[in-house]
């Protein structure tokens, strides 16, 4: 994954929870969201006995609007699970079905029009399908055919119903996904992807946990415990939005520093599971290999600023790099979650030592300049210290004054200062070392920019 291209245009812009509009007629503060949104959480786990991480794990996937995948063994009460996180809101539908291999994409698209049909058309007719419905749970996905399989597919990550000529924009929210077991094949690969929450049901062996999860029994008969307050959920989707950076009035800020920081974690975490494929390979006989796709590895953006929300932050720290094992990680084996810390502590600790953070800031705020330049060429026949709003325009001319003797400006002497700034520039990391030679490129085709060009 490209560090540079992750890091471009990143601002440090910390700011306060502000009121946002929800509808014509409805507002409502961030933090009295986040107050509803922690107690929903804490009477989950009050209901769902031993399940508090996988709790965590699926209202990040609804901050998110992603999709979260539960595999156990039968009877953990996964449906239950599913169905008490979505009474926790108000104003959505749910869509809930057991699959099987007999069914077909009109079990979850709804049933065909007969009269388009009479005219050569499929056209399926969607009311009361999950195309028409906010939250989803399929109980036993890998028992669906293929053919069910593939078709869910563009409606789990593109949001809308694509088949033959039909196109339908989807409301779905968020789908849980409920298995037994995993089947791999190149459909469920791509299908597996869509779920980028992954959980794990351990069945609880200790005596005391056992009574606490017979004694809520008693209470709810399995069945989901009414709650006694719900959230909107024009209150979630507004959430998500800001998650998602799509909301322009307010923000969770992401430091290029982060940015770097997490994707050099996630790497090394990658590398190390990869390592261990090889080093016990009787262990993972159904994968070739640990990949986190490019749609995961975007996503860790999204789960960096839930968790700066969940702590209550508008800015992003080293600390919700840590929460990123419930992104990358299957939650409830142990084994992964140990590796990632691992991975997360190494890398802090190397970066940290090698003051590996002071250069990235460094680097980004050279790129400002460099991008500064590219959008305005006639910026480059003054001199930079003209030049208003360049982050790094007063360390960069008391160096170019104190190395090069340069006190004016000049194109030709806008390039050596660039160039020649960059080239002192000793980075302590492979990434450093990739985004610095990157932005050599970027000053040379600034300066020559029709070199770059293939004739």
């Amino acid at each position: 994954m490209n560090i540079r291209r992750w890091c471009l245009f990143i601002r440090h812009n910390e700011k306060k929870y502000v009121r946002i509009s929800v509808s014509a007629t409805q507002t409502f503060s961030l933090q009295q969201a986040l107050d509803q949104i922690r107690k929903a959480i804490e009477f989950v786990n009050s209901t769902i006995i031993n399940r508090t991480e996988v709790i965590d794990q699926i209202f990040c996937a609804l901050l998110m609007r992603e999709h979260a995948l539960i595999q156990s063994r039968t009877g953990a009460a996964k449906s239950l699970l599913a169905q008490q996180i979505f009474s926790m809101f108000e104003g959505a539908n749910t869509f809930q079905v057991q699959a099987s291999k007999e069914q077909q994409p009109d079990t979850y698209f709804g049933g065909l029009d007969i009269e388009q049909l009479k005219k050569g058309k499929i056209i399926h007719n969607t009311a009361n399908s999950l195309v028409e419905s906010e939250f989803g749970f399929i109980d036993e996905i890998f028992d669906a055919n293929d053919y069910t399989l593939r078709a869910l597919l563009t409606t789990l990550n593109e949001r809308a119903l694509i088949l033959g000529v039909q196109h339908v924009e989807a409301k779905v929210h968020t789908v849980i996904a409920a298995t037994n077991y995993l089947r791999v094949s190149e459909i469920t690969e791509a299908l597996l992807d869509r779920f980028v929450f992954k959980a794990l049901f351990v069945p609880a062996k200790i005596a005391s946990v056992q009574f606490r999860i017979a004694r809520r029994y008693l209470v709810h008969q399995g069945k989901p415990f009414p709650p006694k307050e719900r959230i909107p959920y024009t209150t979630l989707l507004a959430i998500s939005n800001i998650v998602k950076g799509q909301d322009p009035s307010t923000h969770i800020d992401i430091p290029g520093e982060m940015i770097f920081f997490a994707n050099s974690v996630v790497r090394h975490y990658e590398m190390q599971r990869n390592r261990l494929m090889k080093e016990k390979p009787q262990e993972h006989q159904q994968l070739k290999d640990f990949y986190i796709s490019p749609r995961t590895y975007t996503r860790s953006m999204d789960m960096l600023r839930v968790s700066a929300f969940l702590h209550g932050r508008t800015v992003v720290s080293s600390d919700d790099v840590g929460k990123l094992w419930y992104l990358h990680t299957t939650v409830g084996i142990t084994q992964q979650r140990e590796l990632f810390q691992k991975s997360y502590e190494t890398i802090l600790h190397q970066l940290s030592a090698a003051k590996a953070f002071d250069q990235m800031r460094k680097l980004l705020d050279f790129q400002e300049v460099i991008e500064r330049l590219r959008e305005n060429p006639a910026l480059l026949k003054q001199p930079l210290h003209e030049i208003d709003g360049m982050p790094t325009k007063r360390s960069l001319l008391e160096w170019a004054k104190d190395t090069l003797g340069i006190t004016n400006g000049s194109v030709e002497q806008n390039r050596k200062l660039l160039e020649a700034y960059l080239e002192s520039f000793v980075p302590v990391t492979e990434e450093l070392h990739d985004f610095k030679n990157q932005q050599e490129k970027d000053i040379h085709e600034l300066f020559h920019p029709a070199s770059h060009i293939w004739t």
